[in-house]
């Protein structure tokens, strides 16, 4: 099981590397990330940009260009469009967003006519390496869905279930999170926790799944504090994965993660056809790379 973030490269090292094809390619801290996993040996990248910046950006970070094939584009909507169309064509593996808004990235993820859209929503899901936890924790979905429906929030378990089973773990266990463990008719997240804890309970996510809800934060992560509280379950003080019921809880907690715990953390979208390296211009290089890593990964154990 992969309790790293670091952890993760030993994987990829071995075996062909996958490819990735980067949307806007011209800026600085994407290209410090991408020259950071080409030096791990990990990915082999196709540049999508102003060709010119590239090469200037490239030489101001040592990035040897050398066998590393660039696309001339200044349009950044034709960026993204490059890019999807390569993955459509089986020239890359997966995709990431450089320097273009996420709506101009999205647009040619889900054209229809060239797009990676599929029948399952798309859900962005982060992961995180928190010094006082015993294992990675993901948290889905603070970037995409505003207020998912019961029915996307299935879709959104379906994504993070598939992010987290490229990590090793024998049985995934989810916390659906809300402020309270009791069902009441006035919290909304309460109600459909524990709908999504009965759908699991009748197989709707996989045998080696458990899905329970709804949970405080602290429960879903603390063994002392459900113990305290006298609250039984398969997934207290050990939860893989949280579901959030809105996206201003999981945005909030995930950069309280980031801020205030220093917390390591990588972020992707599931549920096209192929993983979505999507960060914000805020992450760091840091960040970015483990994305990269992260997206890997899992595009190297669905292929």
């Amino acid at each position: 099981m992969i309790k790293k973030l670091d952890e993760m490269i030993n994987h990829l090292q071995i075996g062909p590397k996958v490819v990735l094809s980067v949307a806007a390619a011209h800026n600085e801290e994407v290209l410090i990330s991408i020259k950071e996993a080409v030096d791990m040996n990990i990915i082999h990248p196709i540049l999508i940009g102003n060709v010119e910046s590239i090469r200037s950006i490239s030489k101001t970070i040592n990035f040897n260009l050398e066998g590393i094939e660039i696309i001339q584009e200044n349009d950044i909507s034709k960026c993204a469009e490059i890019a999807v169309r390569l993955v459509n064509e089986n020239k890359a593996d997966f995709i990431m967003k450089g320097l273009l808004d996420t709506s101009v990235f999205l647009k040619a993820v889900l054209n229809k006519e060239f797009g990676l859209k599929q029948d399952r929503l798309l859900s962005h899901v982060m992961i995180y390496e928190i010094e006082n936890y015993h294992k990675l924790l993901l948290i889905t979905d603070a970037g995409m869905n505003i207020k998912p429906t019961y029915e996307q929030k299935e879709d959104i378990i379906k994504n993070s279930i598939q992010a987290a089973r490229v990590l090793g773990i024998d049985e995934i266990k989810i916390a659906c999170l809300a402020a309270v463990e009791k069902v009441n008719s006035k919290m909304p997240a309460t109600i459909d926790a524990r709908k999504l804890q009965e759908a699991s309970q009748n197989g709707k996510f996989g045998e080696d799944v458990i899905v329970e809800g709804p949970m405080a934060f602290d429960l879903a992560v603390s063994k002392h504090s459900s113990e305290i509280k006298g609250f039984n379950g398969n997934v207290a003080g050990d939860a893989d994965i949280i579901v959030v019921p809105f996206i201003e809880v999981g945005n909030a907690l995930g950069k309280s993660l980031t801020y205030m715990s220093k917390s390591k953390s990588a972020g992707i979208v599931m549920g096209a056809k192929t993983p979505i390296v999507l960060t914000s211009r805020a992450d760091s290089s840091q960040s970015k790379l483990y994305s990269i890593i992260y997206g890997a990964l899992i595009s190297k154990s669905t292929n």
